[in-house]
């Protein structure tokens, strides 16, 4: 049985050292949390100010479900005729679960196809919100919830 003299004998300074880095990462964990759908919707705010936005022409292609948060496959096209005169220039992808809700933006010009793919890294279980500005000025929305799992057995 440890004595108070004892045990003031076995505290050392890695034991301080460790401690006080636990106190450090427990007060940055607030900072350290995931984005919220009104964080998307403050991103979407700065961006687009009051410009109603329309859902249709975006096509969102994401799983579902996701067995693997670090690697999910994310394309997107949108419906554009990509001539001089109407034309996608803006495509943002969001997702509110993550640490920040920003995680791609794609800039096209007029010709070829308004497409694009790529693998995101999603935090947890949440929607990514696809937008697109079309040269006109008009701005379109998608939405799609990803269930993330963990190693395919549920999250």
């Amino acid at each position: 049985m440890f004595t108070a003299t004892q045990h003031k004998q076995t505290t050392s300074r890695r034991t301080v050292v460790i401690a006080s880095a636990a106190a450090a990462l427990a007060a940055l964990l607030p900072r350290l949390s995931s984005a919220d759908p009104a964080a998307v919707t403050a991103a979407l705010k700065k961006l687009y100010g009051d410009k109603p936005m329309t859902e249709g022409r975006i096509k969102l292609d994401v799983p579902p479900i996701a067995e693997n948060g670090l690697v999910v496959p994310l394309n997107v096209e949108v419906e554009s005729p990509m001539s001089e005169t109407d034309y996608v220039t803006t495509v943002h992808v969001f997702a509110d679960g993550n640490p920040l809700p920003g995680v791609v933006s794609y800039h096209f010009q007029p010709g070829g196809k308004a497409s694009a793919g790529t693998r995101v890294r999603l935090a947890q279980t949440q929607n990514v919100v696809c937008v697109a500005e079309m040269s006109n000025g008009q701005v379109y929305m998608a939405k799609a919830n990803v269930k993330v799992t963990i190693g395919g057995c549920g999250g």
